[in-house]
């Protein structure tokens, strides 16, 4: 098939978008953290770049797409271990008139960003070397083989999910669901940070979380528009879509917080954002833009409540992974099976609004609880074994004095003072009362 150079040009784009989402969601993630923690919290994203493209290349893109002969059904082989004869673009194509070697960038930063968002739930306490390792291993056993059985075919064979007819256009199931209750599982390894939830432990940088939730919607027109594999129609819906089903839960969650709490907030507002950003995920390329704005505002409200849930449950899940990207995928999951509509995509299936019967909510709801029950599973079983083989937790001295100065030897600020005046009786002065408020923060 001859390449489409428009196509071609677009997934490339797409590609660079997706993978500036992971340095936005370092930026949202460092502005929830606080100032003593926020270099290593957003270390764990970009490292994350690291390891997982290393990963991806090697042997991550065969497993996940690949032909895995008897066990196709679960995982992929290792034909195409190393990216091996996908570099020729003249020939190297899957159909969609964009080149694999496009395809197999694409799905690198999807893997990628994944596991990064599994990090916010550890902020302040997770060891950096268990981290990578933990990244490296999670990567290959969860994160792989689900890909594999949610968006796998080669026509003949296909994904056990993918098989069933089970719906995610761009991975509520695979990203968000995936790394919320993996999230949940290696937040229940390592236990509560030192003083939770007795202790403040606010964000020290609204116009970072303002700033990261920015990157990742600009960033997420790609990660969702971009998995239609070519600019057209599906891509436009997708991309529709996405702008809708975000303005909606922002709105629901700054509604719900003014009615319950009395005030709305910046934090709410690019919480919101996300918690659309999440739910929509799935479900974009499957329904109206009226259907995605009802899918949004029921996002934003349940994530604006959910959150709140690990103080009643006891978990500390310090950036709330679990609350948005768990229960955000789990609402776009499901909502697929009562919005789709076929008028939209043929591709797709009929949800129970469209006259499709039970038969496609019954098909996600499988999608979703086999992605739940693997992934935490597996994932629990993985920050077991590394916590104790080589310890996953900081120690309270470290974790007090904070993680930034002990794991980075660096601080993400200058809290020294500076000289006021020019004479030789000059004195020093503070920097600024934020400075100072800040200095106070980091000696706790």
């Amino acid at each position: 098939m001859k390449i489409d150079s428009g196509g071609t040009a677009w997934m490339l784009t797409s590609t660079a978008l997706v993978l500036l989402m992971t340095p936005g969601l370092a930026f949202f993630y460092g502005g929830m953290s606080r100032a003593k923690s926020v270099l290593n919290m957003m270390m764990m994203s970009f490292v994350s770049i690291a390891v997982v493209g290393m990963a991806w290349v090697v042997y991550g893109y065969s497993l996940t797409f690949g032909d895995g002969g008897a066990l196709s059904p679960f995982i992929g082989g290792l034909g195409d271990w190393g990216l091996v004869g996908l570099e020729n673009a003249a020939t190297a194509d899957d159909g969609t008139g964009i080149p694999q070697l496009v395809f197999a960038a694409f799905q690198a930063t999807f893997a990628i960003i994944t596991v990064a968002l599994i990090s916010g739930a550890v902020a302040d306490r997770a060891k950096f070397g268990a981290w990578v390792v933990f990244a490296l291993v999670w990567v290959t056993l969860v994160y792989f083989p689900i890909a594999h059985w949610v968006w796998w075919s080669d026509g003949e064979k296909a994904g056990w999910l993918y098989d069933l007819g089970a719906l995610d256009f761009a991975g509520g199931t695979v990203v968000h669901i995936n790394a919320g209750v993996a999230a949940l599982a290696l937040v229940l390894v390592l236990g509560r940070r030192r003083g939770w939830p007795k202790e403040p432990m606010r964000p020290h940088n609204l116009p970072f979380v303002l700033l990261g939730a920015g990157l990742l919607w600009f960033g997420w027109f790609g990660f969702n528009a971009g998995s239609a594999l070519g600019a057209g129609a599906t891509a436009a819906v997708a991309f529709v879509n996405t702008l809708a089903a975000t303005c909606a839960a922002a709105f629901a969650w700054i509604v719900v917080e003014k009615l319950r709490d009395g005030s709305s907030t910046t934090l709410g507002i690019a919480s919101g954002i996300v918690a659309g950003l999440v739910a929509v995920t799935p479900a974009c390329a499957f329904v109206t833009p009226l259907g995605a704005i009802a899918l949004g505002l029921v996002a934003g409200a349940v994530c604006a409540f959910a959150v709140g849930l690990k103080y009643r449950l006891g978990f500390d899940d310090s950036l709330d992974v679990v609350g948005v990207h768990m229960v955000g995928g789990i609402v776009g999951a499901l909502l697929i099976g009562l919005l789709a509509t076929t008028a939209v995509n043929d591709a797709g299936a009929d949800g129970l609004l469209a006259g499709g019967g039970f038969a496609l909510l019954g098909k996600q709801a499988v999608a979703v609880l086999a992605t739940l029950a693997y992934s935490f599973v597996v994932t629990y079983l993985i920050a077991k074994v590394i916590d104790l083989v080589m310890g996953f937790r900081i120690s309270e001295d470290d974790e007090a004095a904070g993680i930034d100065s002990t794991a980075h030897a660096e601080t993400a600020y200058d809290f020294g003072t500076i000289r006021a005046g020019t004479g030789s009786g000059a004195t020093a002065a503070p920097v600024s009362g934020h400075s100072v408020g800040t200095k106070v923060e980091a000696k706790k």
